[in-house]
Order: C-alpha cells, then structure tokens, then sequence
C-alpha cells in the first residue's frame, strides 16, 4: 500500500472504492469485457449490459449545439441554469405528466445529469446517524453518498412476489424515526416494474406521516409500453409537500454523454440542493442547456426511442423464455430483469449472479449485468447496436443460439 493509499478517507475502503475496488459493478463489467474480447478477436461481443442508448442524439439537436456553441454569450459560468432550460423542463413536465409546477423558479433547478442530483441530495439532508430508505436492487448512488456522511442506508428488497415494490410497513418504527429520505426509481431499474396508482399514494401519504423527503428517480419515466401513459409522482396529490422528481435527458432523449437533469417539486428541497449544487460545479455549459431545452420540445425524438425500446422487448422476452429464463416483458425503461440460471450443461455450478455473468462473456461473450441483493437475477438490456429491425432481430437470434450452447441450468 503506498503511503497516498494509507490516507484515504475510512468511508473510501467502507464502499469498496479504494484500491481498485470493484463495488461499483459497472467497472467490473468493463473488465471483464474486455478480457473477453482480447481473448477471442474472431467474435464479436454482443452487449446486452449497456444501459444507454445505442444511437446518437437527433440531429436538429446537435445542430442547435453547433450554432450555440461558439455564441459569446454562451461563454460565462451558468451557476444554477438558465432560465431558457427551465422553463422548458417545466413545460416538458406539464405536456407529458400532467404537472404544472407552482413556480418553475423555484420548484426547479438543473444538473449535470441526474446522478450528481441523486448524489448531492444526501449533503443537504443527511447527518451522521441518519437513516436513508434505499430500494434494492437498484441505483446506489444516493445511498452511497448517504454513507459517505455518516448515514444508515436501510434496503427495501423489490422481490417479484410483491410486484417489485417496497414494503412501506415493513420498515421498523426506529428506522423510520431516524429516516430523512425514502428513494424510489419507477420505472424502475432494474426490474422494469411500474407501480399502480394506489402505491405512490401510500408512499406519500408515508413520507408526510413520517416527515421524510422521498427522491423519485424519474430517469426512465416517459419510456413506458402496452398503452400506458408516462407517470409523475408529482401528479399524486399532495406531493410536492414531500417529494421530489429527478429527470434526466439522458434516456428518452439519447443524450446520455451530454449530462442534463433536473430535479423538480418540493420548492425548499430544490432550493437546498441549489445552495449545495453551488458548492459543487458552476453549472452545465449553457449551449448544451439551449439543446436540450429545444430537445424537450420534440417529442418525436422519445416516441421513436420508445418504440424502438418496445419493438426489441417484444423479440427477447420470447427469446430468453425459450432459454427457460422466466422472462416477462416490462412496464417501462429498457430492462429485461430474469432469475439468474443456476449452472451449465458442462456441469459448473453458478455460486451467484455475478459468477454466471462473468461466464456468459467469457464463454459466449454475451455480456449482462448481475444483481445479488435480493437472490441471483441478471439484467439484459435492449440498447444493443443492430442496423434496423433486421439488425436487431439477427443480434437477438444470435443471443439466443449462442446461450442455447451453453445448456442452461435453472
């Protein structure tokens, strides 16, 4: 260990973070991707692990980037958004949800994508001791940067039994005593599930009985399928008393390189993470804010995106089933979230989820991602690269036919 390495902060080795620690699965992932490819260069990798989108952003809104771009007044820090971006998120929230929030000046401030929102909520909340509700499996980040300060992360499993959402009663009164922030993600990553109505009413009506700020990460919320309608906790009566809504360009919009958010609803709980965000970064450069507030006007570009998504589900729910994957198409985001198998035909018993991920890419070079948290369940994703619909339907089939040679074992 070099001397540096002795004076990392005790929370850095705590979440794995020091010395090349994999607890952030994602870099292990790459890793082992890349080891497969290098040890076969005649195959290529199909990726069914990469959660963004497989094509570039629309080009009416990389154009608006050129032209903004080398504009002067372009040029200055943007500290907490420009106006021009938040009124068009709020607009955007209106048209799609139904939302009309009580003063977008307030009730709304932009990011530099959602993971830093989801990050920097817990500097204006937590103190040493506190607890955060955190559903898993699912996106650490709040709950990470929740420990970083001295807070308790509480897990609430998302088990199929319970249509993958959390038990709200479950959750002992002492930890509830202590809980500032209750974090949801719906659609949600990554089980694909989508809660009717009634749950988020309860989660409200929780969070006020309880004094609790719930953090809704809305990243997948206008990729919805079979007919639904995109969904805003802020359209529950009542929540922007106690909630709020982090939305992100990233996914319904393939800007995911671009880094733009927002976070919207409970007016004081914006405005504590502006005064944070302002200790933080000097806001995105207001040339991308421009693009995305002119990206936000073209719904075409998510309804393309959402068909698209919808199309390629329908071919690999099918697809993994005939694989003896248990397999059902989700309600919104771009996940397909399967128990994992067990072992293969050669005789190799999986010891758990990620031991079976690691042997689909080095045996098939198939890549997924693996979740431990609430039994051995793997996630494919439908944003692989394929040229069109004939495209996506060979890369499925070749999923297929390379995984049916592993004889599966459930």
């Amino acid at each position: 260990m070099s001397a540096i390495n002795s004076r990392l902060a005790r929370r850095m080795a705590e979440a794995g973070l020091a010395g090349g620690g994999t607890a952030f699965k994602f870099e292990a992932i790459k890793r082992a991707k890349a080891a497969a490819v290098a040890a076969n260069p005649g195959l290529s990798l199909l990726d069914f692990g990469v959660g963004e989108p497989d094509i570039p952003a629309d080009r009416a809104v990389v154009s608006v980037l050129g032209a903004e771009a080398g504009l002067s007044e372009n040029r200055r820090y943007a500290d907490n958004g420009i106006e021009a971006f938040r009124e068009a998120a709020a607009r955007w929230m209106g048209d799609v949800f139904g939302v009309r929030l009580e003063s977008p000046g307030t009730s709304l401030v932009h990011g530099i994508g959602s993971k830093p929102i989801l990050a920097g909520l817990p500097l204006a909340f937590v103190d040493p001791g506190d607890a955060v509700l955190a559903t898993v499996p699912g996106y650490p980040i709040l709950a990470t940067h929740a420990k970083f300060l001295g807070g308790v992360p509480y897990g609430l499993p998302l088990l199929k039994e319970n249509g993958f959402v959390p038990d709200l009663d479950s959750v002992p009164d002492e930890v509830v005593r202590k809980a500032k922030l209750l974090y949801l993600n719906y659609p949600n990553n990554p089980t694909g599930a989508m809660p009717e109505r009634a749950f988020f009413e309860r989660a409200v009506d929780f969070a006020r009985k309880n004094g609790i700020l719930i953090v809704h990460d809305a990243a997948y919320a206008a990729l919805v399928y079979g007919g639904r309608k995109p969904f805003s906790l802020l359209s529950i009566p009542g929540a922007e008393e106690v909630a709020v809504e982090v939305h992100s360009l990233s996914k319904a919009f393939n800007m995911t390189g671009w880094r733009m958010g927002f976070v919207c609803g409970n007016s004081d709980a914006v405005a504590a993470y502006a005064a944070v965000k302002d200790t933080l970064d000097s806001g995105q450069f207001r040339g991308i804010q421009k693009a995305a507030a002119f990206a936000l006007t073209r719904p075409d570009i998510t309804r393309a995106a959402r068909e698209r998504y919808e199309r390629r589900l329908e071919l690999l729910v099918p697809a993994l089933r005939s694989l003896g994957f248990d397999a059902e198409r989700p309600a919104g985001g771009f996940y397909c979230y399967v128990r994992s198998p067990t072992g293969m035909g050669d005789g190799t018993r999986f010891r758990d989820a990620a031991h079976c991920a690691e042997r689909l890419v080095r045996d098939a070079l198939v890549s997924v991602v693996p979740w431990d948290e609430t039994g051995p369940h793997l996630r494919f994703s439908v944003t692989f690269e394929a040229e069109g619909a004939d495209g996506e339907t060979r890369a499925i089939e070749e999923l297929r036919v390379r995984l049916s040679r592993l004889a599966l074992v459930f």
